[in-house]
């Protein structure tokens, strides 16, 4: 039987917050088996999934029970990765310090914490069927597989971005090619993000910034296809919306949260539990 785990003992860590661009907090700590991932705002417990997402807007946010949380998807995917089933995240405020972009600290963090068994054994989900759902510009599709893996592809006019594609087992492969992949966007949209109250918070610190010109970071990309690990790393973090160790093959090409939410919801008639 492999059992479900959760962190061996408290951690916590603080960072610029993407939207508000004040200090945020977050405690991890264990959490009790079958309890999935549970951010906890004020006193009150949101469960990290499908149901409760509401809002894809630059990060996914959820929300429930009169509070919200916004970006959650990075810790998420380093949650995932490092085989924690159930943590207990306890904020100091409605956003996650979004660090540098990427998801790497988060995955130190849970390291540092550990790692224990918990005797319960690990739920898995696939799906009956292949689902698909797609837009007029992007598609993204679950298939039943052994193990969980990955094909995500994008395409951006941009000369140093146009076409990537990363394959894989986004698992065995997430600290060595996909949790240091930061957040992207285009100097072009910043003011507009800015003047709505959206992105106070973002720097060059924590964002892969393209203008006319290149790149604006003064280190540039970490990869040529730093921006497709990017997406591979949000996509594993989007599985996990879904309670439980997925068995699934998905791919997706030009897509992004609100894309593979909206698969994630498509399955329900289909969802397959184990």
């Amino acid at each position: 039987m492999t059992e479900q785990a959760t962190v061996a003992r408290p951690i916590e860590v603080a960072g610029t917050a993407l939207r508000s661009g004040g200090v945020r907090r977050a405690r991890l700590l264990p959490g009790l088996p079958d309890s999935g991932v549970v951010f906890v705002v004020d006193g009150v417990e949101l469960a990290a999934t499908i149901a409760h997402v509401e809002d894809t807007t630059l990060a996914t946010t959820l929300a429930a029970g009169g509070v919200r949380v916004v970006l959650v998807e990075h810790l998420l995917a380093a949650t995932m990765a490092a085989g924690i089933d159930n943590l207990r995240v306890e904020l100091d405020g409605d956003e996650l310090p979004i660090l540098d972009g990427a998801a790497l600290t988060w995955l130190g963090a849970l390291a540092t914490a550990g790692r224990t068994a918990q005797g319960a054994a690990v739920r898995w989900w696939s799906v009956s069927e292949p689902v698909r759902v797609e837009t007029p510009t992007a598609f993204a599709m679950l298939e039943p597989a052994p193990a969980l893996s990955l094909d995500i592809s994008v395409q951006f006019s941009h000369a140093l971005i146009g076409a990537q594609r990363w394959t894989g087992d986004p698992i065995a492969r997430f600290g060595a090619e996909l949790a240091w992949a930061r957040t992207f966007g285009f100097h072009a949209d910043a003011e507009r993000f800015r003047a709505a109250g959206m992105m106070r918070g973002v720097s060059l610190d924590n964002t892969l910034v393209f203008d006319d010109a290149g790149v604006m970071n003064p280190g540039g990309q970490r990869a040529a296809d730093e921006v497709v690990r990017h997406k591979a790393l949000d996509a594993l973090g989007d599985l996990a919306l879904v309670t439980g160790r997925p068995r699934v093959k998905l791919t997706a090409s030009r897509g992004g949260h609100a894309v593979h939410h909206a698969l994630l919801r498509a399955t329900q008639g289909v969802l397959v539990r184990g």
